[in-house]
């Protein structure tokens, strides 16, 4: 293969992959409700609704005076 050619089949390859990532790009607008299937969807009564749940890290005073899963209560030994 010439590298004319070569440079040819690379365009095409490179053309054809810029098509797909704009297809993802609208399929994940789609997913993420910006299109109207997928708002239709998220309206439908057999979908739960989602709940976020931060990345902040929790209060430490919510697990004060609470026992270690499976290790028991924190001053005693375990019997």
């Amino acid at each position: 293969m010439s590298e004319q050619e070569e440079l040819t089949a690379i365009r095409h390859r490179l053309d054809e992959l810029v098509q797909r990532v704009g297809e993802l790009e609208r399929t994940v607008d789609q997913l993420r409700g910006a299109g109207p299937a997928a708002q239709a969807a998220q309206k439908s009564p057999d979908r739960p609704e989602l709940v976020t749940i931060p990345d902040v890290p929790y209060n430490n005073a919510l697990w004060t005076d609470s026992d270690d899963e499976g290790l028991g209560v924190r001053d005693r030994h375990a019997p």
